[in-house]
């Protein structure tokens, strides 16, 4: 699914040139259409994490999964800006609650001291999509034409939505191929009546979830620059040809794919060495901030395109270390309330997402530099890292069955996690 909806999300970005040319887009127009998808994305996030709460994964995906289906597919319909928004909206609407009601499918499945990987590993499916995205769909668009590559996409995910309702069961305990002793490994599952009939603990929970949702949103505005105007970086202000530009930008999503499992497996070894939840997501967080900073600093000065390549490479491995400690820490908060806990950090994203595709575009309009707009990211970089330092969660929660009122509690310590470690 991450790899699909990200498939998805990305693929317009790749052909924007085309569809620029073929339906008159100006930059500014462009850079509407690639931040559409961000409003009804931003306004699902939370929406979706609680209705997978409350209702199951199971059902909330699939019909996230029907929608972002036929938005694809619509996409490869359109007959002008309008048009192109409004498939670009649905789109939005489709995918907003599916990342939050994976978190809350994960919460159910998977081990405390496997929830950094987990993430990781799904998350670096995500980025697999997009360093395949580029050669993939001009690949597509070479037989199908740009509207038949949405097409085929569309289908495509069509398919997943079936095996999706077939396979997966919101209580690994439904499932036929789930032993006891791997129950035994997993957290306690909430039954559906129950889940619907709690309220959701708004008041500890959304405090809680703020410094996290900063954090990710100074993340995001570099990564919402990556994946919305890479590919017209290249082709406009580097004169590449489509072949060139999608090599050059599968090689550095593909450093991406390596960097999101990569940070899973650093956040939780940190976990089982130190037996302390909040410093193993710490450390590679802030680490990560810092090393990207760091990284994406040679391509504001430079002009040599090998240089700039490698810079924005690696600024993008760096920048992925953090997403598989980020999202593990809602299912540490609150694995209860995990949906709508990483809908709350979720909405960080889309909020980045809506803005930082608008100004990009509004400053190359402008003055006409691509690069100019990566002055903002090394500035958010820094203060992510700020505040992810001073200010992410040191403690989880435990909320009252009833109210809204909740109690700090610790973590799991290092004894639990080498018990799981071990297995």
């Amino acid at each position: 699914m991450y790899f699909i909806t990200y498939v998805d999300r990305v693929n317009i970005s790749t052909l924007a040139p085309l569809i620029s040319d073929e339906l008159g887009l100006s930059n500014i127009q462009l850079g509407l259409v690639l931040s559409a998808f961000g409003y009804p994305y931003a306004l699902l996030q939370i929406i979706g994490g609680t209705a997978a709460d409350k209702f199951g994964a199971r059902r909330t995906l699939m019909i996230c999964g029907g929608i972002w289906a036929i938005s694809t597919i619509a996409t490869g319909l359109v007959g002008g800006l309008l048009s192109l928004l409004i498939a670009r909206i649905l789109l939005g609407i489709g995918e907003g609650a599916t990342f939050p009601a994976a978190t809350r499918a994960m919460a159910s499945w998977v081990p405390a001291a496997r929830r950094g990987y987990a993430q990781g590993m799904v998350h670096s499916c995500s980025r697999l999509a997009n360093a395949i995205t580029p050669p993939l769909v001009v690949l597509f668009a070479a037989y199908l034409g740009w509207r038949g590559a949405f097409i085929a996409l569309g289908c495509a995910s069509l398919v997943w939505v079936l095996i999706w309702v077939l396979y997966f069961r919101d209580d690994p305990r439904d499932h036929p191929g789930v032993t006891r002793g791997e129950i035994e490994l997993l957290p306690p599952h909430m039954s559906r009546a129950k889940a619907s009939a709690r309220k959701v603990p708004w008041g500890a929970l959304v405090p809680a979830m703020m410094p996290t949702t900063i954090v990710y949103f100074c993340y995001n505005w570099t990564f919402w620059l990556y994946i919305t105007w890479l590919p017209s970086y290249f082709v406009k202000a580097h004169g590449l040809n489509l072949k060139d530009m999608a090599i050059f930008t599968f090689g550095i999503f593909a450093a991406g794919v390596v960097g999101d499992t990569l940070g899973g497996v650093l956040t939780d070894f940190f976990y089982r060495r130190t037996g302390n939840m909040p410093l193993a997501r710490r450390i590679v967080i802030v680490f990560s901030l810092l090393a990207s900073m760091i990284c994406l600093t040679p391509a504001l000065f430079v002009n040599d395109l090998a240089i700039i390549g490698l810079s924005l490479a690696t600024a993008f491995f760096f920048l992925e270390l953090l997403v598989g400690p980020i999202w593990a820490v809602p299912m540490d908060i609150a694995p209860e309330y995990a949906g709508t806990g990483s809908g709350i950090m979720n909405t960080g994203s889309a909020i980045a997402g809506i803005l930082s595709p608008i100004v990009f575009g509004l400053v190359i309009e402008l003055t006409g530099s691509y690069s100019l707009p990566f002055y903002g990211s090394t500035i958010l970089l820094t203060v992510g890292a700020i505040i992810a330092f001073f200010f992410l969660p040191k403690r989880g929660l435990t909320f009252s069955a009833a109210s809204d009122d909740a109690r700090a509690t610790p973590y799991p310590r290092t004894g639990a996690v080498q018990d799981v470690a071990a297995q």
